[in-house]
C-alpha cells in the first residue's frame, strides 16, 4: 500500500515521547474515578461525568504552560524518554 501510494517508509519508527497534554488529563481523571471505585456502568458513567467536571481551568492552564518546559527537556534528550 505504502509503495502503491509513493510513501516513503522509515525503516525504524520515530522515537518521540508523547508530549500531549490529554494524557496527563486522563491520568487525573483515571485517579479520580479509581478512588472512588465504581461497581457498575451507571456508577462508572457518572464517575466520569464528575472527574471531568472535577478539572479546574487552573489545572489545564498549568498542563499548557508546561509544554516549553516539555520540549526543552526532550530537546536536552535528543528525543529520548523524558520524566513527562
Amino acid at each position: 500500500w505504502f509503495t502503491k501510494k509513493q510513501l516513503e517508509v522509515l525503516a525504524w519508527p520515530a522515537n518521540s515521547p508523547d508530549l500531549n497534554v490529554i494524557e496527563n488529563l486522563w491520568a487525573i481523571g483515571k485517579r479520580k474515578i479509581r478512588d472512588r471505585k465504581p461497581t457498575t456502568l451507571d456508577q462508572l458513567k457518572q464517575n466520569i461525568a464528575t472527574a471531568w467536571e472535577a478539572v479546574s481551568a487552573e489545572t489545564c492552564d498549568k498542563l499548557v504552560k508546561s509544554m516549553p518546559r516539555r520540549l526543552q527537556a526532550v530537546i536536552q534528550a535528543k528525543g529520548a524518554a523524558t520524566k513527562y
